[in-house]
């Protein structure tokens, strides 16, 4: 549940409230005029109303250069309102599409904090996989920014939003070089113990890893349109991509170019996993854009996407059987 707050030229505020009466809104006031001849309309929405609301309003206001709609949170309303029971939208996301972008955008930005975030968790999870020290690792998950710039990619397609995809790439790309990089500089600085397990199981591909990417990404967008904390899952995701792209970089400082390439294989799986798991649940929970023409445009990106990710994955999977059987043959 939430508060839509909408500011407009008071002569539409009709409209708001035959909106409000339309979706049978329970709670919707109307404020004074102010002086620049301006209203505040406000209406308390429940989850399952929520977006066919924004979309309406959207539709009667996105003309008007002084109409502003925010969505502001409630932690707690009295008396309690209980959801209304309606099977036909039981897909429907808690979270607007608004709601998600402006979430999704946030944690996509390559900013200072993002490389500064980067950076830290790079060095502790380089000393985690160093010193063979899980709970160090797990450590570097926390606060690895990597969960952002994935979801953005996939959003980004769902709403046929070329800047945010390309924002998205432009972070995560920059992160996971930065990573390796780092790393690879750390491993000429520090000696590097190659019994580590902890590293060397870096170094393959097995299913479970491809089951923990796809997971990832899946949970990932699931706790964004339900509402929940995406603190866990960021953890899920940061373990898929972080510790292969140091393991590349600290094997590629210690000259172990074919472990490095191992690790690199891992974390392209890993990548792909994410992405297309995180896609598909974002077309199972109905996220597209609000007008046709934003529709047609995402839906061929979302079939190119998939495809992509598809024959991306099935050629990475070849690539891991092939290396496998070239093993047991050796």
């Amino acid at each position: 549940m939430k508060l839509i707050e909408i500011i407009a030229p008071a002569e539409h505020s009709t409209t708001i409230q035959g909106i409000a009466e339309h979706f049978e809104v329970r709670n919707f006031t109307l404020g004074v005029i102010s002086d620049d001849g301006r209203i505040t309309c406000r209406m308390l929405v429940q989850d399952e109303k929520r977006q066919r609301v924004m979309d309406a309003l959207q539709g009667a206001l996105t003309t008007i250069e002084m109409a502003h709609i925010i969505v502001i949170p409630v932690d707690a309303a009295l008396p309690r309102l209980v959801a209304e029971e309606d099977e036909s939208e039981e897909k429907r996301q808690a979270a607007t599409r608004e709601e998600l972008y402006s979430d999704v955008a946030k944690g996509s930005h390559l900013d200072g904090n993002f490389l500064l975030l980067v950076f830290l968790s790079t060095i502790v999870a380089t000393i985690g996989l160093i010193e063979n020290n899980v709970a160090v690792v797990i450590g570097a998950m926390v606060i690895a920014p990597l969960l952002g710039p994935n979801i953005a990619l996939a959003l980004g397609t769902s709403l046929g939003d070329s800047e945010l995809i390309g924002k998205a790439l432009k972070s995560l790309s920059s992160g996971l070089m930065f990573a390796i990089g780092l790393a690879w500089l750390m491993a000429i600085l520090w000696p590097v113990a190659m019994d580590s397990h902890e590293l060397l199981s870096r170094t393959t591909v097995k299913l479970d890893s491809i089951a923990l990417a796809l997971a990832s990404g899946a949970a990932a967008v699931l706790s964004l349109t339900t509402g929940l904390s995406s603190v866990l899952v960021g953890v899920m995701v940061a373990v898929a991509l972080l510790p292969p792209a140091v393991t590349i970089g600290l094997m590629l400082g210690t000259g172990q170019t074919a472990l490095a390439e191992g690790a690199a294989l891992l974390l392209a799986v890993n990548v792909v996993s994410v992405n297309l798991s995180a896609k598909l649940v974002l077309l199972y929970r109905g996220i597209k854009p609000r007008t046709w023409g934003e529709k047609k445009k995402a839906k061929l990106n979302t079939i190119l996407y998939l495809l992509f990710w598809f024959i991306s994955l099935a050629v990475l999977v070849v690539v891991v059987y092939s290396k496998g059987e070239k093993l047991l043959g050796g």
